[in-house]
């Protein structure tokens, strides 16, 4: 194992140093930067944007440096060994079927896209936002999948579809620069919870195995440490006032709760909506064998209704960046 340790990580500050001194970081999308862009997408119409390229950087890899997984293969939940008891998966519940995307994986690849039933569906994680993101890859009436561009706006990823090459952010679902520009992608509701939990829930669930176990270090974490870092990286927006810039909070909409907030109440109420935490779930952003991270705990956001509750579409992101993309937002914390 220790020469995969050491494939795998670069210590986190080297590595992120040694990606920006490479991609220059903080010189922003000024000509020189677009003329290499069209060059490696020549299908993307930069003409057709609702940002301000100088925000967008590369994050060191290029188109699909990161791959997609756009062929899943799964197990059956009682079979896997390869998860440890309360490593973190994303699950989605659609028509009676369900589904659980390691973040061992996801850390790797960024992107899954799948069909559950009928429904085509993109399963997305950035690990430098700790955003994880589930949408519905239909849009007015076609399925698109999605890979990664290389490129990060305010520390998050940006996806891209192959369809038009248009380019997505990942923490909103927005498309930003290209045909689809101002085109949005519905989310859907997934937890993150324990694998102990998922298959607690669904013990004839199916979890998302690697094609090959030996394509990537999965049980391992390249970015050790970040979660405690003080500072972002390759972010250069304003930072929230009141929590940590890397503490973790529970979003929905245009109001978010720190998880230390969470975690000392175990419930809050407001208006229809109910969050709670229990203990068992490993931060996959904290030490380099992802089973061994510290407890985070698993949080539960639902709605009450007349039939009773539901999931709702949540987050549970970094603080940094849940201010960056809702700067009208407000951060609930003690």
């Amino acid at each position: 194992m220790q020469g995969k340790e050491r494939a795998l990580r670069l210590t986190l500050g080297a590595w992120l140093l040694g990606v920006a001194l490479a991609t220059g970081w903080g010189a922003g999308a000024v000509a020189g930067d677009l003329r290499k862009w069209r060059v490696e997408w020549p299908r993307t119409d930069f003409s057709k944007t609702s940002i301000d390229l100088g925000d967008i950087t590369s994050g060191g890899p290029s188109k699909d440096g990161i791959p997609a997984i756009d062929d899943p293969g799964f197990e059956p939940a009682d079979a896997v060994v390869a998860l440890g008891e309360h490593e973190p998966v994303v699950s989605v519940a659609i028509g009676g079927e369900t589904r659980a995307y390691p973040l061992q994986v996801l850390i790797w690849h960024e992107i899954v896209n799948d069909r559950i039933g009928d429904v085509p569906i993109a399963v997305t994680y950035c690990p430098l936002c700790n955003s994880a993101v589930v949408f519905d890859r239909r849009l007015k009436g076609k399925t698109y999948d999605f890979g990664t561009t290389g490129k990060l706006r305010h520390s998050d990823l940006v996806m891209y579809d192959r369809q038009t090459e248009s380019w997505w952010q990942q923490f909103t679902g927005e498309g930003i620069v290209g045909e689809l520009t101002g085109e949005t992608l519905k989310m859907l509701p997934s937890r993150i919870e324990s694998f102990a939990k998922f298959r607690e829930r669904f013990p004839k669930g199916r979890v998302l195995a690697p094609n090959s176990r030996r394509m990537r270090a999965y049980g391992y974490n390249p970015y050790a440490g970040y979660d405690t870092s003080p500072f972002p990286f390759m972010y250069r927006g304003a930072l929230p006032e009141n929590v940590a810039p890397l503490e973790r909070v529970v979003s929905v909409g245009k109001q978010a709760w720190s998880l230390k907030l969470l975690r000392n109440r175990r419930k809050i109420v407001a208006g229809d909506l109910i969050l709670t935490w229990e203990p068992g779930q490993n931060s996959v952003l904290d030490t380099e064998r992802i089973r061994d991270g510290r407890d985070v705990g698993n949080v539960l956001v639902q709605r009450q209704t007349a039939d009773g509750l539901e999931d709702v579409v949540h987050d549970i992101g970094f603080a940094f960046a849940y201010h960056a993309f809702h700067p009208d937002g407000v951060i609930h914390a003690e």
